[in-house]
């Protein structure tokens, strides 16, 4: 693909010359005006495009329910599919989408009882019982107080395997062993292994923003559990899959007994760990083996096991460039090396884990194994280590160094980058009041480029999920560099969540980018099943495709109206649309988002 830049800023993406040739101009017009709906052939901007194929063709669209069993459908992580993959390294719980002969075209349903969330920040203590009908946690872990089931809701008292008396005091310990989280220097963290988030959802209030990870697995809903009370989380799984994330990215990275067997198949988890820290970072271990000789007795093993684990641990650790920070009670702080000069020992050839040789990307991120081999930072990047890089909130609008390995990159676009986004969400809130109040927490930028979507929000009371294309300029380790979270995906594929996580999905462009790949049909039901009941979509697109989508978004019992952009460009839309809750008739509105007092065109 070549990329280019729109006056914008923004890549283009275009597919190379041979690409748009076709036989004749009829089967041209007929492949373009399908285009939309079918997932064919990309039509440029500049090409004429018979609309009136599209309308036809999408008019008389209308999506069934699923079945009730859909409610919690994960496509890509889908339980009823696992027998069909190996065991080994719990393969089965990685990602694995159906062929498209599979996919459903039909709308997930909300479980019997479903409610509207509770509320940001009240929902980080409790949620409705019927919105994650799972008792399965609460039965395992009673005695650990991960949360406990009272009426209606269930409630979070903040305990954990490691904190049962309450993650408050847990991070409190943490801070005094790691100071820079107090000061601003520790923004980005992610959790391995994340149980209900409350380790992540204590960090929000400190000014640390936290990717909660888990697997779809027998705890059932963890995931689910923390975006139903807004706190950020995906599913994923260390495994045989890079996780999707760039190299030298989170600040820190955390893991309370998980039970990630860190120092076999060669360290590879630990080395994925490696990769996506960033120079100066700090890992956090606590569970085994750590602190073992006082705990050994309750692990069903004995002190020499343990002490034998610790050290093969250590000296693990100690090959790939870390080094023990600090230490106590039941945790340990490993910190990553900020300097090139010890991976200079991994040029020993009889090194161990070896350094990674130069065909493997170290942000090569989608659908790329795992490997037994350590990423090492790249020495021409000096400001990107953590005591380098400015302390938050002053780095969310300073160019990140790395933003010189974007084509086209530079200090500048990402300034009028960050302008262009300021006057885009002040346009936003007054087509959307929503914007800013409790009835939107988890937001999601389907596209962004440098993050400006999600850094004009961030006085906002909520969070942003910025989501870049596996096929665009891989612009992530800016979006992280300047203090924010994200993650590489296919919009060909479904998103790794559960359905109903998100208040606020926004896109920019992404069926122009992306139509000639995808079956926009599908993208559009995944956005609804992410979507929660009464949530909202900011859909910003070339007239053409406004309508199109206009006309799937009504077959989903969408409510839509068409605006204006800021600039009143004609040849680009705003569409405003919301998930009904329930199954209203179409083109019933149940919410004053779309009878905003702002002039708007019907669809």
């Amino acid at each position: 693909m070549k990329h280019n830049k729109d006056s914008d800023g923004k890549p283009l993406y275009h597919p190379d010359k041979n690409s748009r040739l076709v036989p004749t101009t009829i089967t041209f017009l007929v492949l373009c005006g399908l285009s939309f709906y079918l997932g064919g052939i990309f039509c440029s901007k500049n090409e004429l495009i018979d609309t009136n194929i599209v309308e036809k063709t999408v008019q008389s669209v209308s999506f069934p329910e699923c079945s009730s069993d859909y409610q919690d459908y994960t496509p890509c992580t889908d339980p009823r599919r696992w027998k069909k993959y190996g065991l080994h390294r719990l393969t089965f719980m990685e990602r694995h989408c159906p062929p498209v002969f599979e996919r459903k075209e039909c709308l997930v349903p909300p479980p019997d009882g479903y409610k509207p969330p509770i509320k940001w920040p009240k929902s980080r203590d409790e949620c409705w019982y019927r919105n994650v009908p799972y008792d399965w946690i609460n039965k395992q872990k009673s005695n650990q107080h991960w949360l406990r089931k009272e009426g209606e809701k269930f409630l979070f008292p903040g305990g954990g395997t490691m904190f049962p008396n309450g993650v408050g005091e847990y991070v409190d310990l943490m801070q005094d062993l790691i100071p820079e989280i107090k000061d601003g220097t520790v923004r980005t963290a992610i959790d391995t292994g994340c149980g209900v988030a409350s380790w992540g959802g204590d960090l929000l209030d400190r000014g640390v923003l936290t990717v909660s990870l888990a697997p779809r697995d027998n705890h059932e809903a963890q995931v689910q559990f923390a975006l139903e009370r807004g706190i950020p989380a995906i599913l994923g799984i260390i495994s045989t899959q890079r996780l999707p994330f760039p190299s030298n990215s989170f600040d820190m990275a955390h893991c309370s007994r998980c039970l990630i067997p860190w120092t076999e198949f060669g360290g590879i988890y630990l080395l994925e760990i490696h990769r996506i820290l960033r120079p100066g970072g700090f890992w956090v271990l606590s569970g085994p083996p750590v602190n073992y000789e006082n705990h050994w007795r309750g692990w069903n093993t004995t002190v020499e096991e343990q002490k034998s684990d610790y050290e093969k641990l250590q000296d693990l650790l100690t090959s790939m460039c870390f080094k023990l920070y600090n230490k106590k009670d039941d945790i340990a702080v490993w910190q990553k090396a900020s300097d090139a000069s010890c991976y200079k020992q991994l040029a020993n050839p009889d090194a161990y884990p070896p350094k990674c040789d130069d065909s493997l990307e170290p942000d090569s991120a989608w659908y790329t194994p795992l490997r037994a081999c350590v990423v090492v930072p790249n020495p021409k990047l000096q400001k990107s280590s953590l005591i380098s890089i400015p302390k938050w909130p002053e780095r969310l609008h300073v160019a990140s160094e790395r933003i010189s390995d974007v084509q086209g990159g530079s200090a500048s676009a990402f300034k009028h980058d960050d302008n262009k986004w300021k006057l885009r969400v002040k346009h936003y809130k007054k087509l959307l009041p929503a914007i800013g109040t409790e009835k939107i927490r988890n937001v999601m930028d389907m596209n962004t480029v440098y993050g400006g979507f999600a850094a004009s929000l961030i006085d906002n009371p909520l969070w942003t999920m910025n989501v870049v294309s596996s096929y665009a300029t891989n612009t992530l380790p800016v979006v992280y560099d300047r203090g924010l979270i994200g993650t590489y995906h296919d919009w060909c594929e479904a998103f790794s969540t559960y359905p109903r996580t998100y208040d606020l999905l926004h896109l920019d462009g992404l069926f122009t980018a992306e139509s000639h790949r995808c079956d926009m049909k599908y993208v559009l039901l995944e956005m609804d099943r992410i979507l929660r009941p009464n949530g909202y979509a900011i859909i910003r697109e070339s007239s053409y495709f406004a309508d199109a989508v206009s006309s799937i978004a009504k077959g989903m019992r969408w409510g839509c109206r068409k605006e204006d952009t800021e600039n009143g460009v004609e040849k680009e839309k705003i569409l405003i649309c919301q998930k009904k809750l329930g199954t209203l008739p179409t083109g019933v509105q149940d919410d004053n988002c779309l009878n905003s007092s702002h002039s708007h065109k019907s669809l």
